[in-house]
C-alpha cells in the first residue's frame, strides 16, 4: 500500500508482516508486548473514546512519559486517525514550561506516564483554561486511567474520518527544547515526516524480524521518525530506559538488539566505562587493552585491514573487541546517532570494534533528516553523510565571516516544516530566498566535501548562534574544539568561552571516575573530586591535554586557560534551577555562562 499518512505504516505492517511483538516494554520481571493487531484495535477504540469526549480534527492532545512505552504509540495512532494534532512533551521540563506550551497550543487532553508527571501537569492545569482531563497510562487511585476511554461507539466514524486525512495535513506540533528563550512549536505534516523516513530507511540496517532498542524519547522527532521506520519494516521494538542498559542484567544483554538509535552523549558514557575498565586492568591485560585501543586511531568506516595490520586487528578483535560486542548484547549490526555532534574518536573506536556508528544530521524543523551516512558503504567519519535525495542544500556565505567553503546550511525539501505555531514573524525570519527558491535557514555552519562513492558529504563545523567573537574581532567556533577535547578520557563535559575577550578559554567538567583513577595511579593524596581538581598535578595533566590538542586549531582558537569544575551538567535539576543541557543533551550556553559567571571572571581577571 502507498504510505501517505503516518498511520498507514501500521496497516502496511499488518498486511505484509504482522508482528506478535511489535512494541514491548518491561512489566515487572517480564515484558508486555503489543502485537500489530493490538496497536490497530486499541488505537481505533481510543479514537472512538476521544470522539465520545467531543474532540475533533484540529484539537490538540499531549503525551508525556519518562520512558518510551507502547501506550504512547497507541495514543499517537489514535490522534493521527482523527486529525487531532499530537503535541508530545518532554518529561524533564518544569511546570511553568508545561503551562506555557499547553496554553499556546491550547491542549485539551493529556496522557501521562509514571512518576511525578501527573502532579506537574496538574499544577500547570490551574492556569491552562483549555486543558480538560489528565489520563494516566498506569492505574492509580483517584486518577483517570487511559483504557477507560476505550469504546466501540464510534468505530465507523473513526474509519470515515481517517479517510479524509490528507498527506499535507498537520500531524504534530513538536516544541523545540530551546537553548534560548521559550520553546517554539514546530508544525510538521504527515508528508514532512514520511519524506524523511522514506529517504533514510534504506540507510539503516533494519529488516523484518530483527530486534531493536528504543530509549531516546518519543517526543523527540529523531526517535519518532525511527519508530515509524521500525513499523514500516516490521522491526520488533523494545521500549526501555537508559537506566538499565548495561551490565549483566541490563537490557542490551537481555534483548540482544541488532540496532538502536542514540545521541553521542550516551556513546561517550559507554566509551568512558570501557576506558575506565581498561585503567583498572594490570600487567599484560592492561597493555593489550590499550594496544588494541591504539589500533582504532586511524580507522575508517568499512575499512578492512590487510597484511600485518589485518593480523593485529584479528588478534585485538579476539582478545578485546569481541568482549565489547558481548557487553552490548553480542548482536549489534549498527548504531545511528544524531541530535548533537559525535566525536570522531567515538565513531572510530566502536566501528573498529565491529559496531559501525553512522552519524546523521537534521533538525526538528526538517522532520528531522537532512543527511546521513549510509550502511551501504557510502560513509565518512567526521561528516554527517550525503544529503538525502529529497533535499537540496545550499552553503550560504552571504552573511558573516566564514572559512573557505564554509557557510550557513540552507535546506529545501518536502520534509521542511510548515512553520512555527502562532509565530508567523519568527517563521518568516528562518526562511531565505535563493535564486527564486525558498530555503530554510538551519543556523548551522558547514561545508560540502568529497567522500566515498564520488559523492559530496556534509560536514558540520558549528552553530551560527554559538560563534564567539573575540575582542580582536575574530570568530571562533566552539563545537569542534569541545568535541576534540572530549576525546580525552578525563574530560566529561566542556564549554569554550571567550566572547568579547582577548583569548579563548574553557570550563571543564572532569570525568569523576577517571579523574580519581588517575589520582590513585599517580599516588596523589586526595579524598574528593574537589581536592583533586585543586591539586597541581591534576591541573598539570589538564594543561598537558591543552598543549597536545591546541595545535589542531588556529592560534586564535587555542585554549589559553581553563577552569576545572566540581559539578555535573544535566538536562534536569531536582532543585528546580535551570538545567545546563537541553533534553537532547546540547549545551545551554547562556545558562552555563550565568551559573559560572564568577569562574569565567576569574579566568579573565
Amino acid at each position: 500500500m502507498a504510505i501517505s499518512r503516518l498511520f498507514d505504516y501500521v496497516y502496511h505492517q499488518f498486511d505484509n508482516y504482522p508482528q506478535d511483538k511489535a512494541f514491548g516494554r518491561r512489566d515487572g520481571d517480564g515484558w508486555l508486548f503489543y502485537s500489530t493487531a493490538d496497536l490497530i484495535e486499541k488505537s481505533r477504540k481510543l479514537a472512538s473514546g476521544l470522539l465520545s469526549l467531543g474532540l475533533k480534527k484540529g484539537d490538540k492532545v499531549s503525551m508525556i512519559a519518562y520512558k518510551n512505552r507502547p501506550e504512547w504509540i497507541v495514543v499517537d495512532l489514535a490522534t493521527l486517525h482523527l486529525g487531532i494534532t499530537n503535541v508530545p512533551l518532554y518529561p524533564t521540563i518544569s511546570p511553568s514550561e508545561y503551562e506555557y506550551i499547553l496554553n499556546e497550543a491550547e491542549v485539551k487532553l493529556c496522557f501521562v506516564g509514571a512518576g511525578d508527571l501527573y502532579d506537574k501537569v496538574m499544577k500547570a492545569k490551574a492556569n491552562v483554561p483549555s486543558l480538560g482531563d489528565i489520563y494516566t497510562f498506569d492505574k492509580a487511585d483517584g486518577k483517570l486511567f487511559w483504557e477507560d476511554l476505550f469504546n466501540d461507539d464510534h468505530l465507523e466514524e473513526v474509519e470515515s474520518i481517517s479517510k479524509t486525512i490528507k498527506t499535507d495535513d498537520l500531524a504534530t506540533i513538536i516544541y523545540t527544547s530551546g537553548t534560548t528563550g521559550n520553546p517554539k512549536g514546530v508544525m510538521l505534516s504527515h508528508k514532512n515526516i514520511i519524506t524523511a523516513v522514506s529517504d533514510t530507511v534504506g540507510a539503516l540496517p533494519i529488516s523484518n524480524g530483527i530486534k531493536a532498542l528504543s530509549f531516546l524519547p518519543f517526543c523527540h522527532v529523531f526517535e519518532r521518525a525511527v519508530i515509524y521506520a521500525y513499523t514500516w519494516k516490521g522491526v520488533s521494538a523494545y521500549c526501555v530506559g537508559t537506566d538499565n542498559l548495561g551490565g549483566e542484567g541490563g537490557d542490551l544483554r537481555a534483548v540482544q538488539p541488532a540496532f538502536f538509535s542514540t545521541v553521542p552523549r550516551l556513546l561517550e558514557k559507554v566509551y568512558e566505562k570501557i576506558y575506565n575498565k581498561g585503567l583498572e586492568l594490570t600487567g599484560l591485560k592492561k597493555k593489550l587493552f590499550f594496544w588494541a585501543l591504539s589500533l582504532t586511531d586511524d580507522h575508517e568506516l568499512f575499512q578492512k585491514a590487510s597484511g600485518f595490520k589485518g593480523l593485529k586487528m584479528k588478534i585485538a578483535d579476539k582478545l578485546i573487541f569481541s568482549k565489547w560486542r558481548e557487553a552490548l548484547g553480542g548482536n549489534l549490526k549498527g548504531i545511528v546517532t544524531g541530535a548533537a555532534p559525535c566525536p570522531a574518536k567515538i565513531a572510530r573506536v566502536f566501528s573498529a570494534a565491529g559496531i559501525p556508528i553512522m552519524e546523521g544530521y537534521g533538525l526538528t524543523e526538517t522532520s528531522p533528516t537532512l543527511s546521513i551516512n549510509l550502511y551501504t558503504g557510502e560513509a565518512k567519519i567526521g561528516t554527517v553523510g550525503p544529503v538525502i535525495p529529497s533535499v537540496d542544500i545550499v552553503i550560504d556565505q552571504s552573511e558573516g565571516e566564514y572559512r573557505e567553503g564554509e557557510g550557513e546550511i540552507l535546506a529545501k525539501g518536502p520534509n521542511v516544516m510548515q512553520g512555527y505555531y502562532k509565530k508567523p514573524e519568527i517563521t518568516a525570519s528562518v526562511f531565505k530566498e535563493v535564486d527564486g527558491a525558498t530555503y530554510f535557514r538551519t543556523g548551522d555552519i558547514g561545508k560540502l566535501i568529497n567522500g566515498p562513492g564520488n559523492r559530496k558529504y556534509l560536514k558540520i563545523t558549528d552553530r551560527k548562534k554559538e560563534l564567539l567573537k573575540t575582542s580582536g574581532g575574530k570568530y571562533v567556533a566552539p563545537a569542534p574544539i569541545e568535541s576534540k577535547f572530549k576525546e580525552d578520557f578525563l574530560i566529561e563535559q566542556m564549554m569554550v568561552v571567550g566572547d568579547k575577550q582577548k583569548f579563548v578559554s574553557a570550563l571543564i567538567v572532569p570525568a569523576d571516575e577517571a579523574l580519581m583513577a588517575f589520582c590513585e595511579e599517580e599516588c596523589l593524596e586526595v579524598n574528593s573530586v574537589q581536592e583533586a581538581i585543586e591539586h597541581p598535578k591534576v591541573i598539570e595533566r589538564f594543561q598537558q591535554c591543552c598543549d597536545e590538542l591546541n595545535p589542531n586549531f588556529s592560534h586564535i582558537e587555542q585554549i589559553k586557560k581553563f577552569k576545572l569544575l566540581n559539578t555535573t551538567w544535566d538536562a534536569t535539576k531536582e532543585d528546580g534551577s535551570d538545567a545546563e543541557l537541553t533534553p537532547t543533551m546540547k549545551l545551554k550556553r547562556r545558562v552555563i555562562r550565568e551559573k559560572f559567571k564568577k569562574e569565567i571572571e576569574d579566568i579573565y581577571s
